[in-house]
């Protein structure tokens, strides 16, 4: 009721209460009662008016207050880019935002008082998913209290979008039902984010866990923050006892001092850095890994170091043996060309020296220093050719504790020239392997030679002899002489370099070349002024039993 009707009713019945309250009172009352009364009229008449008044203006003012909270309230969810909805108790839509109607299609329908069945009838596309709310509903208010859900609906483009959609039943002092609030939030976009973020991390998850390289990761300070499986089987340590080590622990010092430069670099060039490295491996070998590092950039900012390391260990020995094959075969064909033409004149000259020791008996002592020169000559063209001439070589069985014996046997007068003890300790159970003896026995003499004219007067010489499982011999010839340097034990084995005064360099590469063609592995381990070790292996049995020497 507006304020005009409201006055025009008060004015009406007040002058209906006057006249007719006086009326009573002088044809009814005796009239020393009239005054009381009508002072008594008046006083109800100023209380009943005035209560009106008040009951009237706090109407007004709640229905005042309620319009305004109502479009507060309808200002609040409109702002709103969720969908929300209020329901009575009977499901029937009391209020719902903009987002809700746009997104059922109901924007031009009066749906206050309608339930989600009823509704369904103006929704041309989305009726199916109006009906299934009724049951969504019933579910809630059943288990009364809040329930959460996703919820896909499918649009008119034939898209569809996933609602995080929660659900809020109110009940009543009786627990009878009283309204229910519904929310969805559209989360297909950020479902859609996380679908692609689970892809990425399982992709780079993949790539780190079983990458065949090494992976690390490093923070600024050069700390290791990760490390993927393959680093145990490369370095054999164990990542979890890396990790959050310095990699200074894990280089050799050569490398620890230049660590704060390449980490810089790294930084500053912001971009792959390859480089090339030694590290020691558990066993105490050292493996050569390939690097690439990079920077680690998280929001614009250089937060560490990612890189990978490739095991190049096997395919640097192969290439290194690869340069000495292609050393040797040079050798051999300059050797085939020059042993030839040395030895014609060389035969020549060693039968006329003979001659004159016959007739001239004045310069023996010349001749006979022509003869061993000769001789010598003779030797090392012999090795030459050794190097240049194909063998058909033909493996037979010997034993191996024989054939070292014999080489000890011949070199012994040697060692007591020179004041060296050969100490020699043997398996016990005879080793029988598959070998050219002749060849052997050559390597033998070479290596023992070597160590008793490097070891000191007085020193020795131990030659140890084991069996590996059966399946290979193991020969190591050690002394206590002066040693190698890292510089001439990088060239052990080329052809002509030797450090001795009157050495030819032939000897350990014709060493090398027979170890090889046995299928074995020749290492040279040496200190300066601690003395050399020389470890060979050889298998027991030939895979063929007779093979080109080349």
């Amino acid at each position: 009721m507006d304020k005009k009707k409201l006055v025009l009713l008060y004015i009406i019945s007040s002058i209906i209460w006057i006249y007719s309250s006086n009326y009573l009172i002088e044809e009814f009352l005796p009239s020393s009662f009239i005054w009381i009364v009508e002072r008594t009229k008046e006083i109800l008449y100023i209380a009943v008016t005035g209560a009106f008044i008040y009951f009237s203006y706090s109407k007004q003012q709640e229905l005042t207050d309620s319009q305004e909270d109502q479009k507060q309230l309808s200002t609040l969810i409109n702002s709103m880019v969720d969908f929300v909805n209020f329901k009575d108790g009977e499901g029937r839509w009391i209020e719902a935002n903009n987002f809700g109607l746009k997104l059922f299609g109901l924007e031009n329908v009066d749906y206050r008082g309608k339930t989600d069945a009823e509704l369904a009838d103006y929704s041309e596309f989305h009726g199916d998913a109006l009906r299934y709310c009724e049951i969504s509903d019933e579910e809630t208010w059943k288990k009364g209290e809040i329930t959460r859900m996703e919820e896909v609906l499918q649009m008119p483009d034939r898209t569809y979008r996933t609602f995080d959609t929660i659900k809020v039943p109110l009940f009543n002092p009786d627990h009878s039902r009283k309204g229910l609030v519904v929310i969805g939030r559209d989360i297909t976009e950020n479902m859609e984010m996380a679908k692609q973020l689970a892809e990425s991390q399982q992709q780079y998850k993949s790539l780190f866990e079983y990458s065949p390289d090494i992976v690390y990761m490093l923070d600024l300070a050069g700390n290791i923050t990760n490390l993927n499986p393959h680093f145990d089987v490369i370095t054999g340590y164990k990542r979890e006892e890396m990790i959050g080590q310095n990699v200074r622990t894990l280089l050799p010092e050569e490398y620890q001092r230049s660590l704060p430069k390449f980490i810089h670099s790294v930084v500053d060039e912001a971009k792959p850095i390859m480089y090339e490295i030694h590290i020691p491996h558990k066993n105490g070998t050292s493996i050569t890994l390939q690097c690439t590092s990079l920077p680690i950039i998280v929001d614009g900012k250089i937060s560490g170091i990612i890189g990978y390391g490739r095991d190049v260990t096997t395919l640097r020995i192969t290439e290194e043996r690869l340069r000495r094959t292609e050393k040797l075969s040079v050798v051999g064909e300059l050797s085939a060309s020059v042993a030839h033409e040395i030895r014609n004149p060389l035969t020549s000259l060693k039968g006329f020296v003979q001659l004159l020791q016959v007739e001239d008996e004045k310069h023996q002592f010349y001749y006979r220093i022509m003869h061993d020169e000769l001789d010598r000559i003779n030797h090392i063209v012999g090795e030459l050719l050794l190097l240049a001439k194909p063998q058909h070589l033909k493996f037979s069985k010997a034993v191996i504790q024989k054939l070292l014996g014999d080489v000890i046997s011949l070199l012994s007068t040697e060692a007591i020239y020179y004041n060296v003890q050969i100490i020699s300790s043997f398996t016990e159970d005879e080793l029988l392997i598959e070998c050219e003896p002749n060849q052997l026995k050559q390597v033998f003499i070479n290596i023992i030679k070597n160590a008793i004219e490097a070891s000191e007067k007085g020193g020795t010489v131990e030659i140890e002899l084991n069996s590996d499982q059966g399946e290979t011999v193991l020969i190591n010839v050690k002394d206590h002489g002066c040693g190698i340097s890292k510089e001439r034990l990088a060239r052990i084995g080329e052809p002509f370099y030797s450090s001795k005064e009157k050495g030819t360099g032939l000897g350990l590469t014709v060493s090398y070349r027979i170890v090889q063609t046995h299928n074995g592995t020749i290492r040279f381990d040496s200190q300066k002024n601690q003395g050399t070790s020389v470890q060979i292996s050889l298998p027991i049995k030939q895979i063929n039993k007779k093979r080109n020497y080349s």
